[in-house]
């Protein structure tokens, strides 16, 4: 399949010097099995990037490599124009590369403003500062627009969206700059997701923070992304602004990729 990715920027999109973070030639294997193949980027400042694609397809392969779990085997990553080499989560986290994974990273346990504060405590030695953490919670909360009447409450007692925006509001404000979403909206109902859908609107219209939103609902990341990547068995093979394709565009080529693989299953059987 002819790939349309291209290091080039979109149709409207940053200019070349304005990418927030830029992928070269990124590829990966696990022993026989190849999961990226020279993968090329790019995240524009304030930009919402789509990367789409169905199971097995690479994408949480690359996201590991963005967020710093594990390191590709070729190609470099660029960070506001500086290469970086990122050697685990927390120097990611560092540089201002946070990842929000769909198991949320949040302890049921604890309320909403711990988890807010989680593994960044304000301390007043040698007790946490509970009043600090909770005050600035609930003003981060309420500024990013998140309805959560009480920040005293254990996260458990939340919603699947409430907890998903804890966890992107405590990135925001751990200062990232790319914010790199997991699914997001998986298992969510229509007003759990819309709440994730506000909140990346908010961030875009913020412009401080770059985001990279991993979907498989082509439908809903349409409505909030600038532009959409399409990762096929390891390969980026479309790269477009979101006004300028669609749900059938992108469902037929998923639909071309199934076809194909089909007709190579019935020839290795007969």
């Amino acid at each position: 399949m002819t790939t349309e990715a291209s290091l080039s920027p979109a149709p409207d999109g940053p200019a070349p010097g304005a990418d927030a973070l830029r992928v070269e030639h990124i590829s990966k294997r696990f022993g026989a099995v190849t999961a990226l193949k020279d993968i090329n980027l790019r995240l524009g400042k304030g930009e919402v990037l789509a990367l789409l694609g169905d199971n097995g397809a690479g994408k949480s392969t690359l996201l590991k490599i963005l967020c710093g779990f594990q390191p590709p085997d070729t190609g470099r990553i660029l960070l506001d124009g500086e290469e970086v080499a990122l050697k685990s989560v927390d120097h990611a986290r560092s540089l201002g590369i946070d990842a929000v994974y769909q198991d949320l990273a949040l302890i049921n346990e604890l309320t909403v403003y711990h988890n807010m504060f989680l593994k960044r405590e304000r301390v007043r030695w040698p007790l946490l500062n509970n009043r600090a953490m909770r005050k600035l919670a609930r003003e981060h909360l309420d500024d990013m627009g998140v309805g959560i009447k009480s920040v005293d409450v254990e996260v458990a007692k939340l919603s699947g969206g409430q907890r998903q925006a804890i966890a992107v509001a405590r990135a925001v404000y751990s200062d990232a700059k790319v914010l790199l979403l997991d699914e997001p909206l998986a298992a969510m109902g229509v007003k759990e997701g819309a709440l994730i859908l506000d909140l990346v609107t908010d961030l875009k219209q913020r412009g401080d923070v770059s985001v990279i939103i991993i979907a498989h609902n082509y439908g809903q990341v349409l409505e909030v992304a600038d532009r959409i990547n399409l990762l096929q068995d390891g390969e980026i093979t479309l790269d477009k602004a979101s006004k300028d394709t669609s749900v059938e565009e992108l469902t037929e080529i998923v639909v071309a990729e199934y076809r194909a693989a089909l007709r190579e299953r019935h020839k290795a059987a007969e």
